[in-house]
């Protein structure tokens, strides 16, 4: 067989139409070895393309020793120990990275983002939304939402309770991947599909969506939003938020360079570059008007803010006595009005 973009053997829960809802992955692979890839198309009957294979436990034992004979040892015995599952089993290959079309790939992406095997924008996530059923996040695992009711009445009627966690599309990541060195004081606050780097350390009040994340070591105190990735050394302030592109950023990609600081209650509608502050309270919008200030705090020029996007060394705060926005930098604001021309 050619290369394979990822390959990935799941647990997954599917509605009484057999539908899936989700599936778990311990152990995706990204750009598995062309001989696996071999052994799990024989067994499977796989001839190309992106699939996701529904597989019996019979199916399971037999390509498990096939793969653990072919030198693949840790996959084999992986998929040896799905044999014990009551679940529908899947698996799911990924022959090149395109927009997914079923649920399982979608649940693939998701698991390669969280699992840091790619980093945010790094895999094609378009056309996802669909693909990933509403759910109902319980105790008792995920529940097509249409048959809750019924579900929560069963629970009752044998003296239990059914705990509903929420009704969304994307569950906690922490139900699928905890990645190593992170803190994460409310697990319900990030999804799966976060990219969240080793050193993170995600507070009560911070939020990471998916397709976003953390390159390393930072303070999350605040939003992350979908598509919006944070360089290492940045923190994020209490209740600050960065703007992605689904809430209004249009075609702008926004980041956060590395050693940078986003105030609390403070928030970008710009990417920044690195070692840029934003003071606490003060939201920057891409059309917002800004005033560049020289060494002396004397005016240089008014720009809007979206031509500062992805420069360094920015301190941008607000005026007291005037309420106007102003923009410092380290090397001087005629210098960053000379970085400006040369862009256009």
């Amino acid at each position: 067989m050619s290369e394979c973009f990822s390959l990935a053997f799941g647990i997954g829960t599917q509605n009484s139409a057999g539908d899936w809802l989700e599936v778990f992955y311990p152990q995706p692979l990204l750009n598995p070895e062309s001989g696996l890839l071999k052994v799990v198309a024989d067994q499977l009957g796989y001839a190309g393309g992106n699939q996701a294979i529904a597989v019996s436990a019979i199916q399971c034992e037999t390509l498990g020793k096939a793969i653990e004979s072919a030198g693949f040892a840790e996959v084999g015995a992986l998929v040896t120990q799905l044999i014990s599952s009551n679940k529908p089993l899947v698996a799911t290959i990924l022959a090149t990275d395109e927009a997914p079309s079923s649920t399982p790939e979608a649940y693939l992406k998701l698991h390669l983002l969280s699992h840091r095997l790619v980093k945010p924008h790094g895999v094609v996530l378009a056309g996802i939304f669909p693909l990933l059923p509403n759910v109902a996040w319980t105790n008792h695992g995920a529940i097509d939402v249409n048959e809750l009711p019924q579900r929560q009445l069963a629970a009752r009627l044998k003296g239990e309770t059914l705990n509903v966690h929420s009704i969304d599309k994307f569950p906690s990541m922490t139900e699928y991947v905890v990645p190593g060195g992170v803190r994460i004081a409310d697990t319900a606050r990030v999804r799966l599909g976060a990219y969240v780097g080793e050193g993170t350390t995600v507070m009560h009040e911070g939020f990471i969506n998916f397709n976003a994340g953390t390159a390393g070591t930072s303070m999350v105190e605040g939003r992350i939003s979908a598509g919006v990735f944070v360089g290492k050394g940045s923190d994020l302030g209490g209740g600050c938020s960065t703007m992605g592109t689904l809430s209004g950023g249009g075609n702008i990609v926004i980041a956060v360079g590395e050693g940078c600081l986003i105030g609390a209650n403070a928030g970008i509608g710009i990417p920044l570059g690195d070692r840029c502050t934003v003071e606490a309270g003060l939201y920057i919008t891409a059309g917002i008007k800004v005033a560049l200030l020289d060494d002396a705090d004397n005016l240089v020029e008014i720009v809007k803010a979206r031509e500062l996007a992805n420069q360094t060394d920015l301190l941008f705060r607000r005026n007291s006595q005037t309420g106007a926005i102003e923009c410092k930098t380290n090397k001087s604001a005629i210098q960053l009005n000379d970085m400006l021309h040369a862009h256009n």
